[in-house]
């Protein structure tokens, strides 16, 4: 199983080509394994789907070849003690290695349930084309575990995203008499230093301290000698479960007329929040082979970014979709690894998982 990771992280698939390449190679895999696999191309976007065991439930094992571009070394394999870096070793390349081995290991005459595995090539840029198609497809189940780095632990929750893009008026006037004006950048500094008052950034739940609000695009001014007339401001709010996205909007809007500033605004590219709980049967089974496999209680925790669980979580209303992967440390960076024990041990869960009745 190492060994099929370390010849996954030589193929470079930071790129549509290279994780079609990297996708192939993992059919190809299989099929020597004696597995029966299906590559589906959406648009030019291969994935796969492969299905063992039969019965009323069904477990997803879900998967990305693709990573984030990295340096030309990173696609070398280096293993130094229980640490493999390597770029995509562990996000998440290891994840889809234990899958793949598991997959392979799987016993149907053990399994009461279909486990379905799915091997994508989009994640990293936003899984639309891959794991999203695929539950349009109907390739979804009762259980989804995606196989992203979260170091054996469970993330069964994860915020969701509302974008606000605010344009901010004022008046112009010359720069060397401001008080003739409405300067438009400072409504929108009065108006963003408020935010951090408002009732949903106060609010916590059992996973999150708060939500969270990134403010990363602003687009205002044009010349020194000119008060600013339009100030653009965008808003990236990742939201807890619970908290509702139509509800933030209004405190943001009513936020304005409070303070009197002139704001046009619009909502966009909301995705809703991850609400598995810690009851879910699914979550207690998965505790319990944590527990047999590692001698550990498991953690339980709630994940501040997004993945492709929001689209299989969305065929059941927000729940049943969870991202559990190997351990391992600066995914996206330049000393990205995995550990070797960890990937070992997380196979082992998801065949006992899978084999738990």
């Amino acid at each position: 199983m190492i060994e099929l990771l370390k010849e996954l992280i030589k193929i470079q698939s930071d790129t549509k080509e290279g994780a079609n390449k990297a996708l192939l190679f993992c059919a190809d895999w299989l099929k020597t394994k004696g597995e029966s696999v299906k590559v589906h191309d959406n648009k030019g976007y291969l994935m796969l789907t492969a299905v063992k065991g039969q019965g009323e439930e069904t477990i997803v094992w879900n998967g990305h070849v693709d990573v984030v571009p990295g340096h030309k070394e990173q696609f070398v394999p280096v293993e130094e003690g229980d640490r493999l870096y390597g770029r995509g070793a562990a996000d998440m390349k290891a994840g889809v290695a234990a899958m793949m081995q598991a997959f392979v290991e799987l016993d149907s005459s053990l399994v009461t349930r279909e486990v379905q595995l799915h091997i994508v090539t989009d994640e990293e840029i936003g899984g639309r084309h891959t794991s999203k198609w695929l539950v349009e497809q109907g390739f979804h189940g009762d259980f989804v575990i995606c196989g992203e780095p979260t170091g054996l632990k469970v993330g069964l929750q994860s915020k969701g995203i509302l974008r606000m893009d605010m344009v901010f008026k004022g008046k112009p006037a010359h720069g060397s008499r401001p008080w003739e004006g409405i300067n438009a950048i400072e409504s929108a500094m009065k108006f963003h230093l408020s935010v951090a008052d408002l009732p949903f950034r106060k609010e916590s739940t059992e996973y999150y301290e708060q939500p969270s609000v990134n403010l990363p695009i602003i687009k205002a001014g044009q010349r020194y000698n000119v008060v600013p007339e339009v100030c653009e401001m965008s808003y990236d709010i990742r939201f807890m479960p619970g908290q509702q996205k139509e509800e933030i909007v209004r405190q943001l809007v009513d936020l304005a007329e409070t303070l009197n500033v002139t704001m046009d605004y619009k909502a966009s590219g909301s995705t809703p929040p991850l609400t598995t709980t810690k009851d879910n049967p699914f979550i207690q089974s998965l505790q319990k082979a944590i527990t047999a496999t590692t001698q550990q209680q498991a953690v339980l925790f709630g994940q501040h970014g997004a993945a492709d669980t929001r689209y299989y979580a969305a065929v059941n209303g927000g729940e049943g979709a969870i991202e559990f992967g190997p351990s391992g440390d600066d995914w996206h960076g330049n000393a990205e690894y995995v550990t070797i024990s960890s990937v070992h041990a997380y196979k082992n869960i998801l065949l006992a998982h899978a084999q738990l009745t």
